[in-house]
């Protein structure tokens, strides 16, 4: 981490700079970006914001698990309840006749009942748990950012191994499946991944948040591309932009880092719409 300080000080020679948390929440911002950017495609392109949302109730009650349960670090039980939550609303929502938004709103709905029950079960201390509804991305460790590397590694490989098939399911779902490709087993990986990253962002970025940061960098680069590499690039470019600004801003303004941020990336979406017929 020392070189990462020495190398931040020298490039950006800001107030800001001299604060270690804001090194560090520099850092996290440029790990976890480029994550929300590139998975954030594929919940626009399949119309899965409700379902993200959805997965972050879940990551709730995943902590709230670990919290009765007495772990020192609820996020791993977190993590766990959220892939298996992704993974029985993805098989559910494939098998069932229902519609797919009744199936994510049940689960949704449920997942944050319990989590609630669980937190406030024999007079627990609800307020321990509020700063994974709000969110504190100046309180990330060196720690934190090692977890990050590690989720920012795996997502990547993973991303260039499945990127064609996903792609292919968001597009026709009958011809994936005549292509030879185990739509169900892709689908299901796809979640889980965005299930770890909604989970282990959440505890700086906030439940209320974690939805918002994966959708708009994605929904604004929609309104201005034309193509598939156009559409990555600017999300993954536009979540940079909105996270580094929000935070620098967040540090002037003394307010609320993750919804600094969640409010750079909504007037950018706003100005690519007011932009959408005029490009091309």
């Amino acid at each position: 981490m020392e070189f990462w300080y020495r190398w931040i000080e020298a490039l950006l020679p800001f107030q800001w700079v001299e604060h270690g948390f804001m090194k560090n929440a520099l850092l996290a911002v440029l790990l976890i970006s480029p994550i929300f950017g590139i998975l954030g495609t594929m919940i626009v392109n399949n119309r899965m914001a409700f379902f993200s949302d959805a997965l972050g109730h879940g990551a709730f009650t995943g902590i709230a698990i670990g919290g009765v349960l007495g772990f020192l670090e609820p996020i791993w039980a977190a993590i766990l309840f959220s892939i298996l939550f992704s993974f029985m609303i993805t098989w559910i929502k494939n098998k069932s006749k229902g519609s797919t938004d009744t199936v994510i709103g049940v689960f949704s709905s449920t997942a944050i009942a319990i989590g609630l029950v669980l937190i406030s079960l024999g007079g627990s201390n609800i307020n321990k748990f509020s700063a994974f509804l709000i969110g504190d991305l100046l309180s990330i460790t060196p720690s934190d950012l090692l977890m990050l590397v590690f989720v920012f590694i795996g997502v990547i490989t993973l991303w260039v191994l499945m990127f064609n098939k996903v792609l292919l399911i968001s597009l026709n779902r009958s011809l994936a499946g005549s292509r030879g490709i185990r739509t169900l087993a892709v689908e299901i990986v796809f979640t889980s991944a965005i299930a770890v990253i909604v989970t282990v962002a959440i505890q700086w970025v906030g439940l209320l948040l974690i939805n918002s940061l994966l959708v708009l960098p994605a929904a604004a680069a929609r309104n201005i591309t034309f193509n598939v590499r156009q559409y990555h690039l600017v999300s993954v470019f536009i979540a940079l932009v909105s996270g580094i600004t929000g935070l620098v801003l967040s540090y002037y303004l003394n307010s609320a880092t993750g919804a600094t941020i969640v409010i750079i990336s909504a007037m950018i979406y706003f100005i690519t719409l007011s932009l959408r017929g005029r490009i091309g």
